[in-house]
């Protein structure tokens, strides 16, 4: 990470001239990985997760007016705008997330000091919610330089605005939950109605559980036990934003099937609108087949993923890594056969991490529809993996060749503000 920190703040030095030292300040926003409880964030159920040990790099140093300045190492051009004057979305634009951070800010918070940011992305995008670490990242740059005080889980609903009311994605808070909540080598299982956490190290036999209200912010510098596999992160080359992809229409369906199962058993839906959560799996089982079939895969992979996320966690408390892979795999099946995503690309990595030895298991990392696959890999075994996996899928996609990926992660803690102090 400290070499990222320097090439941020070269990058930021070359765009925006060099600052006193003392003024500039370093946001770590890391990535996650998602094992089990994909696709269900949005439908308020339980998913389990960890940020990773790499993410994005922001480079920040206030301004004496309220001019916000942004550029970025991976994408092209330069963000400008006035902190008075928020200007509205632009499709396709990276620039969207750090406007919509100061959006998002604004509603409950008076700004009065622009800031000149630099972005550095350790990872290719696709499938880590690069998108939501950008926003995690401004929200807390822009949070630093009002000083602000905002707590982690304000800054959870604050992300998720960015998303749904600025972007137009009809995202959960599953990522911007893992950016700012994760400890350092546990598990995470959230519930994303209540906001409710349970910590699982490794091994540990029982778990520490949070509540979103009382609970203290994540301390980044302390750490569980190492963890006993590596996390591979496969970049399959494809990658494009979630927003004109199928990810909203399958929110809709998602919806749409709790609205047919709740009309199904005479109960009435919440004001909030009908979600999957509302519905017990018994009222799934019992009307299942007066669902249109597409309607009927979407709410299966919710309940199946359910069931796996409670016996994914127990595994994992239990350290019975075969257990946890094994369930990884049956929920990445689910999401091609139930939940229908996956491009042609990620279906073939996906196929090709299962395939090969070492591998405990591997799903998709994040919807789908672009980017990576994550896999639970024997340490040992991790550079033997990478090398099957490449010739596997690039026999299928030569084309990736220049631009695949298998990099080896490990947890890292949630996002936090560099200063001394920091680890």
């Amino acid at each position: 990470m400290q070499s990222a920190i320097e090439h941020a703040g070269g990058g930021f030095a070359a765009r925006f001239g060099a600052p006193e030292r003392r003024h500039l300040r370093f946001v770590l926003s890391p990535y996650r990985i998602c094992p089990l409880g994909a696709h269900v964030d949005h439908q308020d159920g339980l998913v389990t997760g960890m940020a990773i040990d790499q993410g994005v790099v922001v480079a920040f140093a206030a301004r004496d007016d309220t001019i916000v300045r942004a550029a970025s190492a991976n994408f092209p051009g330069e963000v400008q705008f006035d902190v008075r004057a928020i200007p509205g979305p632009i499709a396709g634009d990276w620039g969207n997330f750090i406007r919509g951070a100061a959006a998002a800010l604004s509603r409950n918070h008076r700004l009065t000091r622009g800031l000149d940011l630099f972005l550095l992305g350790q990872l290719p995008i696709g499938g880590l919610s690069s998108s939501a670490a950008v926003g995690v990242g401004a929200l807390l740059a822009l949070e630093a330089t009002g000083e602000l005080d905002v707590t982690p889980e304000e800054n959870v609903a604050l992300a998720r605005a960015i998303e749904n009311d600025y972007v137009g994605l009809h995202s959960g808070v599953l990522d911007q939950s893992m950016i700012l909540l994760s400890r350092d080598n546990h598990l995470l299982q959230l519930d994303c109605r209540t906001g409710a956490r349970r910590y699982v190290a490794f091994g540990a036999s029982s778990v520490s559980s949070a509540s979103s209200a009382s609970s203290a912010p994540p301390d980044p510098c302390t750490a569980g036990a190492a963890l006993p596999v590596a996390i591979g992160v496969a970049y399959s080359g494809l990658s494009h934003a979630l927003v004109g992809t199928g990810y909203n229409q399958r929110v809709a369906e998602c919806r749409e099937a709790a609205a047919r199962l709740l009309a199904l058993a005479g109960i009435t839906p919440p004001e909030a609108g009908p979600r999957l959560r509302d519905v017990g799996p018994e009222v799934f089982d019992r009307h299942r087949a007066q669902l249109p079939a597409p309607l009927a895969r979407r709410a299966a992979h919710y309940f199946g993923e359910q069931a796996r996320v409670v016996a994914g966690t127990a595994a994992w408390a239990e350290g019975d890594v075969t257990r946890f892979g094994r369930l990884v795999a049956e929920s990445g099946r689910s999401s091609i056969e139930n939940y229908e995503c996956g491009a042609p690309e990620l279906i073939a990595l996906y196929e090709a991490l299962l395939a090969t030895p070492g591998v405990y298991g591997a799903r998709f990392s994040g919807a789908g529809f672009r980017g990576s696959c994550l896999a639970l890999v024997d340490p040992a075994a991790f550079d033997e993996a990478g090398q099957r996996v490449r010739d596997a899928y690039l026999r299928a996609f030569p084309q990736y060749a220049g631009t695949f990926g298998f990099s080896r992660c490990a947890s890292g803690p949630s996002a936090r503000l560099r200063t001394a102090r920091n680890c």
